[in-house]
């Protein structure tokens, strides 16, 4: 689960979104073995995980074979951290403040309203250009087939409209 309520966060549909991005960003096992996934460095594999140990702010830490500074529960980029920290009024990197952050960048790319409504493929494909593991983008990565995010959606408690 988040750290964010789902009265903050604006929904349960919201919350198991955020699960569905860090079960396919990070992957059950690592989840499990970490921080919930919000001390995760990009790289990290559960036979060899990356993890930090301070949330007062993004850790920067380069992964020259992925050419990433990912890190946290959404794998956020270094160079986008500063501008979220800013723009959300945030002073660290903790838990609470990496939910916000896809939050925002959740709704930046308009998928707040079909995340709402249940409309999750909908959702999945406008965020897509955001986490390189959700199908629809072209970033060359692992990329998990929509029913896997269906399934990851659906155990955090999301709710979908039923399709005719």
């Amino acid at each position: 689960m988040p750290c964010i309520t789902a009265a903050a966060a604006g929904g349960a549909n919201r919350c198991a979104f955020l699960d569905m991005i860090a079960y396919s960003e990070i992957g059950p096992q690592l989840l499990a073995e970490s921080d919930n996934g919000y001390n995760v460095l990009v790289g990290s594999t559960p036979a060899k995980p990356l993890l930090f140990t301070s949330y007062a702010t993004h850790p920067d830490v380069f992964n020259p074979a992925l050419d990433s500074t990912a890190a946290g529960r959404y794998q956020l980029l270094f160079r986008y951290y500063a501008y979220y920290e800013k723009f959300l009024g945030l002073t660290d990197f903790s838990p609470l403040s990496q939910d916000k952050i896809a939050l925002q960048q959740i709704k930046e790319r308009s998928a707040l309203t079909s995340i709402d409504s249940g409309d999750l493929d909908h959702a999945i494909f406008l965020c897509s250009n955001i986490w390189a593991s959700l199908p629809g983008n072209h970033y060359a990565q692992h990329i998990n087939p929509l029913t896997t995010l269906q399934t990851a959606y659906a155990s955090a408690g999301g709710s979908v409209t039923a399709t005719a």
